[in-house]
């Protein structure tokens, strides 16, 4: 006789939920990383801008070039901060996805070692009703040896 949980489904729904929660997270991590990168890219054109403002102020550059340097930079100190922004509500959206995959692994352990306590009462009935039909058997022999 082969054991058959009653509650398989719900087990292979757990399991589902817990691969669901897996991608969720990878998915926020990679959000995450392309913010990041996407600021650091920001950071270094803003330092770029930066030293090409301070070269233009030291050589013989017209006012409007440099008025047109700095307005740039300016633009991407605005970025800079909006994209600090972005890479904060990346990083609070990996932290909402690691709980929640933290929630559905103690979903899942708890239905696979309900599904284990199971099969373990089943394979313990199984054995003691093979031991009495083995007793029986024996009983039985005993019985037409001593006729």
């Amino acid at each position: 006789m082969r054991f058959q949980y009653a509650f398989q489904k719900i087990v292979d729904l757990k399991s589902n939920e817990k691969t669901q929660a897996e991608w969720m997270l990878s998915s926020a991590i990679g959000k995450l990383q392309a913010e990041e990168k996407t600021l650091h890219e920001l950071l270094d054109s803003r330092d770029y801008m930066a030293n090409q403002l301070q070269e233009a102020a030291g050589t013989k550059t017209p006012v409007a070039k440099i008025r047109e340097i700095q307005s740039y930079v300016e633009h991407l100190e605005l970025c800079i901060i909006q994209k600090n922004s972005d890479v904060h509500r990346a990083n609070d959206h990996v932290k909402k996805e690691k709980i929640h995959l933290s929630d559905k692994l103690l979903d899942e352990k708890v239905w696979l070692k309900a599904r284990d306590k199971a099969k373990d009462s089943f394979v313990k009935q199984m054995l003691q009703r093979e031991q009495g039909e083995l007793d029986e058997m024996a009983t039985v022999r005993f019985a037409m040896r001593a006729r």
